[in-house]
This record gives C-alpha cells, structure tokens and sequence, in this order.
C-alpha cells in the first residue's frame, strides 16, 4: 500500500477481489472487440494512448504489470516516457500460445523492460535467451493468509478435491480418465473439480461417457476454497503446464494430501516427492489413477505427507517473497 495504484484493462464489474481502500483503482474498459484487420490496428493505436495517458496520470516510480499480453501493450505504451516496467510472466510461456505476432512482439519487447520477473528456474531461462540475465528475476507466489490446518483425522475418507479453471492447460480431462479407472467411483469416492472455464461442457460430457457421472460435481468458482480443502481426502493438480500453481500451495498449507502433475515447471518447485507429496507424469492417467489410489487407501501415508506440507507456509511465506518483490522494484525504481 506503499503509493500503490491499480490499473486494469477491463472494466471494474470483472474484479475478482476486493481492494484496500488505501489503494487508488483505475479501470479502463478497453478491451472492446475489434472487426477486421484495420479496425484491430486502429483499436491498438486507441488503447495504447489511454494506457499511455492513465499511467503517466499515476505518476509511478515503475509499473508492475501481469500477464503476457498486458505486458506487451503496457511496454508499447510507455515507450519514450521513462517509466521503467517490470513485465511478469505467470504461467509458462514455453506452452502458453499466444500466436506469432505477440510471440515476436516479446521478442522486441521483453528487453526493453527495466525487469522481467518468472516463478521459477526454468521459465528464466527461457527468459535469458533473449533479455539480459540482469534484467530477470525468480520470484515464487507466496501462501496467501489461510486459517491453521485441522487435524487429519476430521478429514473425510472418499473426497477427492481439484481446483482451477477448467481449461485444456490444466489437464481435468485426465484426471477423469484416472478417476475412472481408479474404481473408487463405485467404492463411494467423489471428485469435485472446483472453478469455471471454457472446457466445462466437455468435461461433463466426458464424467458421462466414463460412468462416473453421478460421482463427480462442477461446483463452479467458490469463495473459500480453503473450506473444502481442510475436509477433502486427497487434493490433485492434474496439470498439463502451469507456472507456480496457488491452488497447490494453498491445499499443502490446509494439510492436504496432493498428488500434483510432473510439469517442465511449477509442481516439482513446491512438491518434494514422497516427502511432502506426489509428483506423476503429465498426462499420465494410468500413474495419476495408482498414485490416488495408494492415497486413499492408506490413511498413515496421506497422515504423513500432510504434515509435512504445511512447511510451504514458511518455505513460501508472504514475507519472504515480498521483499523479494521490494528488492527488484527499489533497483528499477
């Protein structure tokens, strides 16, 4: 809240969470669909002279911004003004298609950030290939303020829980698969998948084709998911890539059980296989559905690597990351 200002594309009814009020909000409400070729260009030309006007109207020291596409049109913005820009990538953008013209906009313009900051080693290599390895920093996410764990025992037995949106990139389609060759459907088990996204229809349409239909629920997005993970059994990050996955984090800091996808990046930088969780090949249903399986059905193993994941509250605390964040926005500032 240090003279902090919050800027966003779209309009302020798309918020997702609440502000301190400390915090000066702008929204601008540019991101109006465009016809054509010539329409797209004269769209671009527009928003970036109210990005230009509404930063310099901020008067910032420097400019954080989220989000790879943002960050492109940010940087475009502000070229000339001076205001140095830390550009954040937070997915992984080796996987994350963004087509030709944007993937060489970041070519030229990446560089030209006072920073890029990634969440982990292997995205910043990526980065380095062509911006100063000055310039890149690593920063995790960090666990948000969550209630202390429960103990194991007021867990339930047959709750399987996923949380993310329901997009192709997180992998739900496979961890149907493995649900439904684990049998635990017809054991009494559950899976609740909970968020929104574009592959939901698929989705339901899959739990019908596989029978498991009735064992499976789409809640949709919660406000507390941190509720359902301190009663959930086992917790699962299906993932095809991620970047540094929050829902992962928050589920380990609740004391739950997770079996989470090996990707190139995200999962194996938070998981400790066998200590304080499950790492699977990606889009491995056959090693997702034994590894579920060895979870829910042993009770001193889940106990095990539950206790041990809470220690991501510390190895990932927000004290610990934000200085971090301080750090790179004092030298760019």
């Amino acid at each position: 809240k240090r003279g902090v200002g919050v800027l966003t594309l779209s309009a302020p009814g798309s918020d997702h969470y609440r502000l301190d009020p400390a915090i000066e909000r702008l929204a601008l409400d540019i991101m109006w669909a465009s016809t054509g070729p010539w329409g797209s260009i004269l769209g671009n030309v527009r928003r970036s002279r109210m990005i230009r006007r509404a930063v310099r109207g901020f008067r910032p020291h420097a400019v954080l911004s989220l989000v790879d596409q943002t960050n492109l049109r940010l940087l475009a913005s502000l070229i000339g003004t001076g205001i140095p820009v830390i550009a954040c990538e937070r997915t992984d953008p080796r996987r994350h298609r963004i087509g030709l013209p944007w993937r060489c906009a970041r070519r030229l313009l990446y560089p030209r950030a006072a920073g890029v900051a990634v969440q982990n080693e292997e995205v910043a290599a990526w980065a380095r290939a062509f911006v100063p390895a000055r310039k890149v920093h690593v920063i995790p996410n960090f666990v948000r303020d969550l209630p202390a764990p429960g103990p194991a025992a007021q867990r339930g037995a047959s709750d399987i829980l996923a949380v993310g949106r329901l997009g192709f990139e997180k992998g739900y389609d496979v961890l149907l698969r493995a649900f439904a060759a684990s049998g635990l459907a017809a054991r009494g088990a559950r899976l609740t998948i909970l968020g929104e996204g574009s592959q939901r229809a698929a989705l339901e349409s899959l739990a019908g084709r596989l029978g498991i239909a009735d064992a499976v629920s789409l809640p949709g997005v919660v406000a507390d998911p941190e509720r359902w993970m301190a009663r959930c059994t086992v917790f699962v990050l299906p993932s095809r890539y991620e970047g540094f996955p929050n829902a992962l984090l928050e589920a380990m800091a609740m004391g739950c059980p997770v079996i989470a996808a090996d990707c190139d990046s995200g999962p194996r930088h938070i998981v400790r296989d066998g200590t304080d969780g499950l790492l699977v090949p990606v889009e491995d249903a056959g090693a997702l559905s034994a590894a579920i399986v060895r979870l829910m059905e042993d009770a001193a193993l889940r106990a095990r690597l539950g206790a041990a994941a809470v220690a991501v509250r510390e190895r990932f605390s927000k004290a610990a990351v934000l200085r971090r964040w301080d750090a790179v926005i004092d030298a760019v500032a």
